[in-house]
């Protein structure tokens, strides 16, 4: 049922789109996680865009790993000079779900996902700078930061597989929201 609102929503917002406004993506710093990502572009005006980007990862890696999470990000951008060109600057939230234990998270955060499991929801905002390259007539290169606040609330379960119920928890996050180095195409 989500899935069919979420492309109802899409495709009542691609309505009327004219040539070189639509773009679609996909992010090769997100496939670090193993998860498949797909970023839809949307020009709105001459100087701004909307970009709804996502992921799922469904996979359950061996020795108890898992990493299960769904994502989306939708991002508001202003271009310094026109849409899909040049320099960006972008207003996301994220929300999303997820499944994750057994994992060694990088920088030393949260070191307990290396024994524990956790599952639950997110939610947070950010801001973000960007930068296209031109590449041909249909395909853009696309970098960009972003930085902002998440919030996780969900269950904590004592092991990875099969493990007692520790109980809820609520954990803030402040840093890194997005990070893109993506392959663009036009669809027309």
């Amino acid at each position: 049922m989500k899935k069919l609102l979420f492309l109802s929503i899409l495709l009542t917002c691609l309505s009327g789109a004219s040539a070189q406004t639509i773009a679609l993506k996909h992010n090769f710093l997100y496939d670090a996680t193993l998860t498949p990502n797909l970023s839809l572009e949307v020009g709105l005006g001459g100087r701004t865009t909307l970009d709804v980007g996502g992921g799922y990862n469904w996979f359950k890696f061996s020795n108890n790993k898992t990493f299960k999470h769904w994502l989306v990000q939708p991002e508001f951008r202003y271009w310094t000079c026109e849409r899909f060109n040049g320099g960006f600057w972008g207003l996301h939230a994220m929300t999303g779900q997820f499944n994750v234990g057994g994992v060694k998270f990088p920088f030393g955060m949260y070191p307990e996902m290396k024994t524990r499991r956790a599952e639950g929801w997110l939610g947070g905002v950010g801001i973000s700078y960007g930068y296209q390259w031109i590449v041909g007539k249909r395909w853009n290169i696309e970098a960009s930061i972003g930085a902002g606040y998440a919030h996780l609330w969900g269950d904590d379960y004592e092991s990875v597989e099969c493990g007692a119920w520790l109980g809820s928890s609520k954990r803030d996050y402040w840093g890194i929201t997005r990070a893109t180095v993506s392959l663009v195409y036009f669809l027309k």
